[in-house]
């Protein structure tokens, strides 16, 4: 099952209301992926279901589905007042509650159903009152959330459908304690929906769902490795100081057409940034730390073109869904396995082919061994090229890309940072940075 992109299942199999089934259709959406074929069935007869697939296989249209309909085929209860949301879902990232929203908004076009968008680092008057105006679904991140909650905004007596999506993140970023003071809070589990959904169903997160979950349904897709299948991966081994050089002879290699370079430490993301803009390529870096507009604004043209390079530190390893993502590059190895099948799972999405390149250095390869072992296969080892430890000369500037000076200040190296770590802005003029002609991807 793994291997197919889409399966033989119809979404016009399942009778869904009419206005959510044209939403669909306009988005070009007939066929179900392999975890949408296996769940729509149990999740639209009200079952809860605690789903397991890889990530970038269309996990997230198969909760909205099953929200949405519900929604419009069953009357609310009662007592429910405007500002009552009817349908709760829970992500762990701005960026991943963001992409749900933007698909919300795509499948439920025709619907009618109000969705509030509530994360943190923006626009902390205009959610609030956007939830005191009434909404029927909200899609959230926890701590604002709560924020809300507290101040009696809104209240969940109305709850009737429950979300948490990549719920192994959620323990991962110390967020279980949010989750369950919310569940808490909630119809209990017998009253509402509750649909879980990770790319890993742990023990931990099993625990979460069983405990505050009704009889759920465990759904895996089966699949012979934790990562993608079509996803191409290559380890090399450098020494430290010879990371940079690879990467910059791998790029004149290879001329991917769009990649994220993935670092775990801020001198790095600093670094690897400046290096890159000097090499002619036009570069952004993405952090915890970025503000949330900036952040939005660059991964906006990463998503148009107008960015070749990410430089990032895991904050974006999760919850971005872009097309067309020909390559990631582990310049810095991670530190566990669930990391990593994240970090790659940004390229080869919904069944395109994509390449991850790592480099295992003598301060992370440690790491490399704990990897293998979390997706089950080893890492084919590639051999440096002597030529490749000797940096090429920087590229001419090609024409810069015109943009306003705080789109300037968002991929500036300065604002480069890991997460948890207050990012320094230096007193530089910011350049602007050069493009280039992206030539045909070359196989690794």
């Amino acid at each position: 099952m793994a291997d197919q992109v889409l399966t033989d299942t119809f979404f016009e199999q399942f009778n869904l209301h009419p206005h959510l089934a044209a939403g669909l259709a306009a988005c070009g959406f007939t066929r179900c992926t392999p975890i949408q074929a296996l769940t729509l069935p149990v999740t639209l007869a009200g079952r809860d279901v605690a789903g397991q697939a890889q990530t970038g296989t269309g996990k997230t249209c198969a909760f909205l589905v099953t929200v949405m309909n519900r929604l419009l085929t069953r009357p609310a209860i009662p007592e429910r007042k405007d500002n009552d949301p009817r349908a709760v879902i829970i992500a762990p990232t701005r960026e991943l509650a963001i992409q749900i929203d933007k698909d919300a908004q795509a499948i439920g076009r025709h619907t009618g159903l109000r969705i509030a968008l509530i994360y943190g680092g923006v626009d902390y008057d205009k959610q609030r009152q956007q939830l005191r105006d009434g909404c029927d679904i909200i899609v959230a991140t926890p701590g604002r959330l709560i924020d809300y909650f507290k101040q009696h905004v809104f209240s969940f007596r109305a709850v009737e459908a429950m979300v948490i999506d990549e719920a192994d993140r959620m323990f991962d970023l110390g967020f279980i304690k949010d989750i369950r003071y919310l569940l808490h809070r909630m119809p209990p589990r017998g009253e509402r929906q509750n649909m879980l959904f990770s790319a890993t169903l742990s023990f931990r997160v099993l625990e979460l769902a069983y405990e505050h979950m009704n009889q759920p349904e465990k759904l895996v897709v089966e699949t012979e490795h934790v990562t993608a299948d079509r996803v191409r991966q290559l380890v090399y081994f450098p020494a430290k100081e010879e990371k940079l050089p690879l990467l910059l002879n791998l790029f004149e290699q290879l001329q991917p057409h769009r990649s994220i370079v993935f670092v775990n430490t801020r001198a790095a993301a600093e670094r690897v940034t400046e290096r890159l803009r000097r090499h002619g390529l036009r570069v952004g870096a993405l952090s915890g730390d970025v503000p949330q507009a900036k952040r939005q604004r660059l991964l906006e043209r990463f998503k148009q073109g107008e960015v070749d390079v990410l430089v990032a530190t895991d904050v974006a390893a999760r919850g971005l869904d872009i097309k067309e993502v020909t390559h990631i590059f582990n310049y810095d190895l991670p530190q566990d396995g669930e990391d990593y099948v994240h970090r790659i799972g940004r390229t080869a999405r919904l069944g395109a082919e994509g390449d991850a390149i790592s480099f295992a250095c003598d301060l992370y390869a440690v790491n490399l061994p704990d990897i293998e072992r979390y997706i089950g296969m080893k890492i084919p080892v590639q051999a440096i090229e002597p030529a490749w430890l000797k940096a090429p000369p920087p590229r001419a500037p090609a024409q810069p890309v015109h943009r306003d000076h705080a789109e300037a200040e968002a991929a500036a190296p300065g604002i480069a940072a890991t997460d948890g770590q207050p990012a320094k802005k230096h007193r530089r003029r910011h350049r602007k940075p050069a493009g280039h002609a992206a030539s045909p991807v070359a196989k690794a």
